[in-house]
């Protein structure tokens, strides 16, 4: 992998590497980038391994290799303490709730030693608290260079820290929000760069669409009404009627929220005028009073505006914010789709491409627009699983084919006007088929130079998979307790140890409930659920396992659990999957891509519907075997994995593990993982010794 690395680096043009759970894909770019002289982007998927990258791997390398590199880590402006805003809302007293003072004062005392302002410093501040709107800035609510505090200005350090190094380290949000509107700082640093990795790339799709569309959100109204109001009676006040504007954009908000229904929760479909089920004269009703009190408080704002910077952007974003509101009144953009996104107390109106792939090769690889549409989509070969006998379709499948080296896309312009740029995308998991499909189609990178690297890990003996033969069938009600309860015997005997990942929150709750429900009487094991916590409260406490005289523990979890979790060692040894993950058919983004590639005369199940489920499948497996002295048993709850024509293709896509067919031979197995779990506890070593029979 680093070859090829290096090679794409030294020729230009687009590499694109599947690299399996174990290969150390991260030194396998980092090494031939920080070798090659190069300036280098390096993008991931979160912050976590973004903070990774920057703060353990890079300085690792660069002390071991001994070259003079600067490296600089660039975040978007949400993880950033704005000094500016923090002042008006220390000087607003935070509408009067003590707890937000509390904190206020806390980030305050902090502000005072921090030399970054990454608010991911900051001890103790949750993720999810209410004060973060209070104390970053937006693209819309920043005063740029006429605000007080620029000079300082964290957001404007970090850029320019990143303009001065050769290394630098952001996130995809970051990449993507850049894209959209050419305002996060990377307008000035893409063009200087001539590599760049994209790490966690299968995110990539899903991370773009949500940057390369529109949005427009009750949420995003009731700021402008809280900041309209906090800067009118900081600044101006007496000048005009402050609250009554701000109650009247808080109203009208509210009221586009209640016309979608006060019950109604989740992803409304969008084909007309107005969502499906939602009263067209309320709705055309309800926009028209949010363009009459935008339109209000922009005449206000403009008598206002010299005399402060403040009520600029006020002006600004109340502009904004209209135009978004007269967008959502026509018809949606061709190659979009729309949908209207419900919460108990939000409304969010949405809009996007089904795809990145227009906007990755024509503003990513500079290649002309026509490339971008049906054609770029086409899959380049038949993937071998579509003959009928099935048997060397799974060789294939598991053995890959070898790429092309030949094959590669136009790399883009070089900033120097010499070599075309490198762009190198890799992850664990990429597809399941030689072609890796599932990412190059949507991403439109159908001409890049495809390698696929195997895991070194030992499957076949590290690891074994069970599907429950006598499950209820997945759709039904009783399917998620009738799973918990079979594994209950497991969990017992190996003290805990389990990581339980479901596909729906009903799932979550019902198999939460259950687990929770027998081991509260039995004190045997320790029951975590996602929700009962934070992410990374419920990692640590997992991670500890039964150490310290604790119990083991199970940690039944969904969503963003699936992937990104590491839990080496004796703590996690069985992964549960409630059932296979298909996209929902009913989600409309799901719904509007399959019914494109129907459009397009191919079979949207097969050709989206099983892909993205093996990648999903095997994203959720990968959290069993982190090293090479792990073990563990998987059991999936689906009986449609050896039962289905399209589970071969499933089970291809997954490692190599053993087969456990009947109850026996898993009761065997579990016995197994017991003894030497249990011998391991008891020497404080990974003691692996007992799995000789495995």
């Amino acid at each position: 992998m680093a070859l090829a690395v290096a090679e794409t680096i030294d020729t230009g043009g687009v590499l694109v590497v599947e690299a399996g759970t174990g290969v150390g894909k991260t030194y396998s770019y980092l090494v031939p980038a920080l070798l090659s002289g190069e300036r280098v982007l390096f993008s991931t998927a979160t912050k976590t391994l973004q903070d990774q990258l920057f703060s353990r791997d890079l300085p690792l390398l660069i002390k071991a290799i001994g070259l003079p590199v600067r490296s600089a880590l660039l975040k978007g402006r949400a993880s950033y303490l704005c000094q500016q805003r923090l002042e008006v809302a220390r000087q607003s007293d935070a509408g009067g709730d003590r707890s937000v003072a509390r904190i206020l004062a806390r980030v305050e005392t902090w502000a005072q030693a921090t030399r970054t302002g990454d608010l991911g410093e900051m001890p103790g501040l949750d993720e999810r608290s209410p004060v973060l709107p209070l104390i970053t800035s937006t693209r819309e609510n920043c005063l740029g260079s006429q605000c007080p505090k620029f000079r300082s200005c964290h957001v404007n350090v970090a850029r320019r820290d990143a303009l001065a190094a050769d290394v630098v380290v952001i996130n995809h949000h970051l990449f993507f929000a850049d894209l959209a509107v050419r305002e996060s700082g990377m307008a000035e640093l893409l063009p200087t760069v001539r590599v760049a990795v994209f790490d966690e790339a299968h995110q990539l799709n899903e991370t773009g669409v949500q940057f390369l569309g529109l949005q427009l959100g009750t949420g995003q109204l009731l700021d402008f009404a809280r900041d309209l109001l906090a800067t009118g009676l900081q600044l101006a006040r007496g000048l005009v009627d402050w609250p009554r504007h701000a109650a009247e954009v808080d109203r009208v908000a509210r009221d586009l929220r209640l016309v979608a229904g006060s019950s109604a929760v989740g992803k409304l479909r969008w084909t007309g005028v107005e969502p499906d089920g939602v009263d067209p004269a309320h709705w055309a009703c309800a926009l028209a009073a949010i363009d009459a009190a935008l339109e209000s408080a922009r005449n206000s704002l403009d008598t206002v505006s010299e005399i402060a910077p403040d009520f600029v952007r006020l002006f600004e974003r109340a502009t904004e914010l209209g135009r978004r509101t007269a967008r959502f009144k026509s018809a949606c953009a061709a190659g979009s789709v729309r949908w209207a996104d419900i919460t108990p107390n939000q409304l969010r109106l949405m809009e996007s491409p089904l795809d990145i792939a227009q906007a990755v090769r024509e503003r990513m690889l500079g290649l002309p627009s026509e490339d971008a549409g049906a054609a770029a989509r086409a899959p380049a070969e038949d993937p071998p699983y579509l003959d009928d006998d099935g048997e060397d379709d799974l060789a294939a499948l598991q053995a890959g084919w070898p790429g092309d080296a030949g094959d590669r896309a136009a790399g883009g312009p070089s900033p120097d006007g010499g070599r075309p740029r490198a762009w190198i995308f890799t992850s664990a998991t990429l597809g399941n088929d030689a072609r890796l499909n599932w990412f190059t189609e949507p991403c439109g990178l159908q001409d890049a130079r495809i390698m696929r690297v195997e895991s070194p890990f030992d499957y076949a003996t590290q690891a074994a998979i069970h599907v429950p033969p006598n499950l209820p069938k997945p759709a039904d009600p009783g399917h998620p307790a009738a799973l918990a309860r079979l594994i209950v015997p497991a969990i017992e005997r190996i003290g805990g140890r389990t990581l339980v990942l479901t596909t729906t929150l009903r799932a979550l709750r019902t198999m939460g409930e259950v687990l929770q429900s027998y081991f509260a009487a039995t004190h045997g094991v320790e029951v975590l659920v996602q929700g009962q916590g934070t992410k990374r409260q419920l990692l640590d406490r997992f991670r500890e396992g039964a150490s310290q005289g604790r119990a083991g523990c199970v940690l039944v979890a969904s969503a963003s659990f699936w992937e990104g979790v590491d839990v080496p060692g004796d703590a996690l040894q069985m992964v549960v999957i409630d059932k296979l993950p298909f996209p929902p058919p009913n989600d409309p983004l799901v719904e509007a891509r399959a019914q494109r590639l129907e459009s397009e005369g191919r079979s949207a199940f097969n050709a989206y519907f099983v892909p993205e489920a093996a990648v999903a499948l095997k994203q959720g497996a990968g959290r069993l075997i982190r090293r090479e002295d792990d073990h563990g048993i998987l059991v999936v709850g689906d009986t449609r994995l050896t039962s289905m024509p399209y589970g071969r293709r499933l089970l291809a896509g997954l490692p190599p593990m053993r087969r456990l067919g009947t109850q026996e031979e898993f009761d065997q197995a579990i016995d197994v993982l017991a003894a030497v779990g249990a011998a391991a506890s008891a020497a404080g070593l990974p003691d692996t010794s007992g799995f000789d029979d495995w």
